[in-house]
């Protein structure tokens, strides 16, 4: 009995290991295609694929939401419970700053939730989500010093400010990175940094790439905000630029480096993959007359490609989320007829990367 016992436990340890090694061969598999999405390769190395046809196709509204009573997607989380956190601006002209902004979670079947609200006057602009599941998201309160700053959702629900930013600054974009949460400033051309937990938000980068045009219909600069692959991603709204920022062993700000430039309004953004340099960003043209409505497709080398344009209905584009080889856009219908909503699209990924050849 004790020798079938150690036959059993020899088969079972020699089970696991061909499991793993199945496992690891899986993994190694998928970081090789990943490695190969993030240098964007020729339409070459994909012979024997089919690489025609739109880089993204299915393009279709999710939801639909009401402009007039301040319902005006701004920023996007999608979530691996197939549901999206979407943070909800509030204000506008057309409502006479009646209505508060909103943190709105939207699950699979199309149940909403309200996460948090803010006050009339205040907008909720970025959110984020920890890696332990914790939401984040950002309160620009103008003027008002005791509100303004990044709050996160506690496991009942209440909201608890976690960084508290001066009464002049424009919380926006938010990244998690570890231990450290990170806020771009639209106001002050900075990004400021906090840890997780909460405490006092420090400036960890100052630069006139990341300042507003002060010329500008909406005075914006640094918008949207990633962590990924080691560094930040920022995009400039007014001046129209996507740049890098590695982030040191040190935990400094490495040197800015410009991606892409020539996108006016560029938005909020997101990457093809976890290991992809391939970014998809929002250019919200139509929120000040600036330019045009798109989602482009931003390769490594600093090409990009428009994929989706006011003919595939955007309307004031936002922000961008993908998850597996689906692609979210917020749209949040500043232009008359006020069409906010949200779309999803397919991304075809071999198409999608024929692209960077040209």
């Amino acid at each position: 009995m004790q020798k079938q016992r150690r036959n059993t436990a020899r088969h079972s340890a020699s089970g696991g290991r061909r499991f793993l090694k199945k496992k690891v061969e899986i993994a190694v598999a998928v970081t090789a295609a990943a490695a190969v999405l993030g240098s964007a390769p020729s339409a070459s190395a994909w012979t024997g694929h089919s690489y025609s046809g739109a880089a993204v196709t299915d393009v279709r509204t999710a939801a639909t939401f009401d402009f007039a009573a301040g319902e005006i997607p701004e920023n996007i989380t999608a979530n691996p419970d197939g549901s999206v956190t979407l943070s909800m601006l509030g204000s506008c002209a057309v409502c006479e700053r009646t209505h508060g902004p909103e943190l709105m979670r939207i699950d699979a079947s199309g149940q909403r939730t309200v996460l948090a609200t803010g006050q009339v006057g205040e907008a909720i602009s970025g959110n984020a989500r920890g890696s332990d599941g914790t939401v984040y998201y950002a309160l620009w309160a103008p003027g008002n010093a005791a509100r303004n700053g990044v709050y996160k959702l506690l496991a009942d629900g209440t909201p608890q400010r976690v960084a508290a930013l001066p009464a002049d600054s424009g919380p926006n974009g938010l990244a998690v990175a570890g231990r450290t949460l990170y806020i771009a400033d639209s106001l002050k051309g900075t990004i400021w940094s906090v840890p997780v937990s909460g405490g006092e938000a420090t400036r960890w980068l100052t630069d006139a790439a990341l300042a507003p045009v002060p010329t500008e219909a909406l005075p914006i600069g640094a918008n949207g905000l990633r962590f990924h692959n080691g560094a930040l991603w920022i995009s400039n709204f007014n001046k129209g630029t996507l740049l890098r920022v590695p982030i040191t062993p040190t935990g400094a700000a490495g040197p800015i480096r410009v991606v892409a430039g020539g996108l006016p309004n560029i938005d909020d953004l997101s990457f093809l993959t976890p290991f992809s340099d391939v970014v998809f960003a929002a250019q919200n043209g139509s929120s000040s007359n600036n330019g045009p409505d798109r989602v482009v497709a931003i390769y490594p080398d600093g090409n990009y490609k428009a994929i989706l344009t006011s003919a595939d209905g955007l309307a004031s584009p936002s922000a961008t989320a993908v998850r597996g080889d689906r692609l979210y856009i917020t749209d949040g219908g500043v232009p008359e007829p006020h069409d906010a909503k949200l779309q999803t699209a397919r991304i075809n990924f071999p198409a999608l990367l024929a692209h960077a050849a040209h």
